[in-house]
């Protein structure tokens, strides 16, 4: 992927295009994100998780996910210590350990570790690829894909939109 077709599909992230096109391709290339289909779809889902790149922290506090055993938040003030962090908002003290031993990371220690713009690009790219995100995207099923990043359908307008310019842009 090109500056130019990133800034297509992401007009918003234009103040940080440069500094995630690197990692976005690198990361891309690392978990099988390989085909126009694949970039397309993944692409207008962090472009919606994270405003068009431009937030790699919740803006929530993080206070909602306390207590929440299914997330793996099971000691006071893991809600708040392991809200959504990446491009594709990792939440929760689990998440967080798995993906820090997918990648090599501390992230329990050291959560923001992945609001740098490398961890941020590889933790969503490892968490499409953890979840058959690639297969769903294959198949063109874009609800489905939101469903499973998201739990249900929040945004998917906006994820739909994104997807359509970067199905354009990327043919």
């Amino acid at each position: 992927m090109t500056i130019d077709q990133l800034l297509a599909i992401m007009p918003l992230a234009r103040a940080r295009a440069a500094t995630f096109l690197a990692p976005l391709n690198a990361a891309m290339a690392e978990f099988g994100i390989n085909t126009p289909a694949r970039q397309a779809s993944f692409l207008a889902q962090i472009g919606h998780e994270s405003g068009q790149l431009r937030h790699v922290r919740e803006l929530a506090s993080g206070a909602a996910y306390e207590g929440r055993t299914n997330l793996g938040n099971v000691v006071a003030g893991d809600g708040v210590r392991f809200r959504g962090r990446g491009l594709i908002q990792i939440t929760g003290r689990a998440n967080y350990q798995a993906a820090g031993a997918a990648l090599g990371l501390d992230l329990v220690g050291a959560p923001a570790l992945l609001e740098q713009p490398a961890n941020a690009c590889r933790s969503a790219a490892w968490f499409w690829k953890a979840r058959g995100l690639n297969e769903l995207a294959d198949a063109g099923d874009q609800v489905r894909v939101t469903r499973r990043i998201n739990g249900g359908t929040n945004g998917l307008a906006e994820r739909l939109a994104l997807f359509s310019v970067a199905q354009r842009v990327l043919a």
